[in-house]
């Protein structure tokens, strides 16, 4: 029974932390869309990616770390497309 315990207040207590390492993937993925030029060839969904991000960040700040979470992941996964977007763009224009 005090195992059962244990693991519940660990689940809240790893539920309840800042979403650290989904802020830093968010911000490694932006990073990598700017490098390949996606401020050129996706800047909406560049531009979304970074909003999200700003999103998180703020949430972090209120401790609303859940939410932050989940915006961090969507800015991973809209840098992610700004990046592919931006890459086949180059792709599609090389001769």
């Amino acid at each position: 029974m005090l195992s059962i315990g244990l693991a519940a207040a660990w689940l809240a207590a790893c539920a309840a932390s800042a979403p650290v390492q989904e802020i830093s993937d968010a911000r490694q993925a932006i990073a990598a869309a700017e490098e390949a030029d996606a401020e050129q060839f996706a800047p909406q969904t560049l531009s979304e990616a970074r909003e999200f991000l700003l999103q998180a960040e703020a949430l972090i700040r209120e401790g609303s770390f859940n939410l932050a979470r989940g915006d961090a992941v969507r800015a991973r996964t809209w840098a992610i497309s700004a990046l592919q977007a931006s890459q086949a763009a180059q792709q599609a224009a090389a001769p």
